[in-house]
């Protein structure tokens, strides 16, 4: 929502501008007034940028980012769901609920903005507290998904509210005694080191990366630390990577919604031999041969997809940067 322009909704990923009056200024500026905090609007007068939660009693949460434009302030608006969705409804593929049940370790959800990465740990979250007695802390800005106690202890701790930042927040948690600890993303160095330490010290760690694909992910947590310091980070993502699931949001064939394609990677012996020795270029062909292994490509994913008919052929090459791997049905249309 902008001054000068109708709002604007995004379904199934495309941008639609509502048939509807555009808002002023000074409507624009009561809405955001009206639903962000005295503490977000003075960080927004401030710095020019804020995030926060909404909760509607119909409606659910609502994250909102408000921001200041040459036109003014405008903001963008994202409608969560109203309860935790569960793996099996988000159709990931079988290994990443096994994901939920180790002891320890890192396990990253990738993608683009709107691909699912947070409703995915949360329902990781979810399946944790669903089945087993542990305490999980979540680090989020702002929080999205609130968990309800079932048979573990849930501690929701947001950035700017409760701590200052995430590489805080996950060194405070260690002092908790906590099993499971989310990190909503992981931005810079010092939050990926202090990720790669609570892994290391018997915690399971569920985060988020903007990165492309499963390769990439390993080679941008290496890339951001100093030259003298990535032989040892290699060697501690080496030890702790559980897995990667770089996901893609599809539009379906033949009805509304969309689809999840996922590529999966899975940290076997030969996986951690390639992260230590530096040859993450060869992890493709590590996923391409071992689908017993739970893993698989993100291409894969999508030919399996076409071969059953769940998305067309365009929609398919527009998800991947490697359309010639695609395994094409005969049948399937364009």
């Amino acid at each position: 929502m902008s001054a000068g322009l109708p709002p604007a909704l995004r379904v199934d990923g495309a941008l639609e501008n509502q048939p509807t009056l555009a808002t002023t200024t000074a409507e624009t500026e009561a809405i955001v007034a009206a639903l962000l905090p005295e503490k977000a609007l003075a960080q927004l007068d401030c710095e020019g940028d804020v995030s926060a939660t909404y909760r509607d009693s119909d409606l659910g949460s609502i994250r909102i980012h408000a921001y200041r434009t040459e036109n003014g302030i405008a903001v963008a608006m994202r409608f969560l769901a109203q309860t935790v969705p569960t793996l099996e409804s988000l159709h990931l593929p079988p290994v990443v609920s096994a994901f939920a049940s180790r002891s320890a370790g890192l396990v990253l959800f990738t993608g683009p903005t709107g691909s699912g990465k947070s409703t995915a740990l949360a329902a990781i979250v979810d399946r944790v507290n669903a089945t087993q007695a542990k305490h999980i802390i979540t680090i989020e800005d702002p929080v999205e998904y609130r968990h309800e106690p079932k048979r573990s202890i849930v501690s929701h701790r947001e950035i700017g509210r409760d701590v200052a930042c995430f590489s805080d927040a996950i060194y405070g948690a260690l002092r908790c005694d906590p099993d499971v600890i989310l990190i909503g993303e992981m931005r810079d160095a010092k939050t990926m080191h202090a990720a790669l330490t609570a892994a290391e010290t018997g915690h399971l760690v569920l985060s988020t990366l903007h990165t492309g694909d499963a390769p990439q992910t390993i080679d941008r947590i290496i890339g951001v630390f100093a030259g003298e310091m990535q032989d040892q980070i290699r060697v501690q993502l080496a030890q702790t990577l559980v897995g990667v699931v770089c996901m893609r949001l599809v539009p379906r064939a033949s009805a509304q919604g969309r689809r999840c394609a996922a590529e999966v990677l899975v940290a076997n012996d030969a996986v951690r031999n390639l992260i230590r020795d530096g040859k993450t270029h060869q992890l493709r062909n590590v996923m391409s041969t071992s689908a017993q292994a739970g893993m698989q490509t993100l291409e894969a994913h999508l030919s399996d997809m076409l071969l059953r008919g769940e998305i067309t052929v365009e929609a398919a090459r527009a998800a991947t940067d490697r359309p010639g791997e695609l395994r094409i049905p005969e049948r399937a249309t364009a």
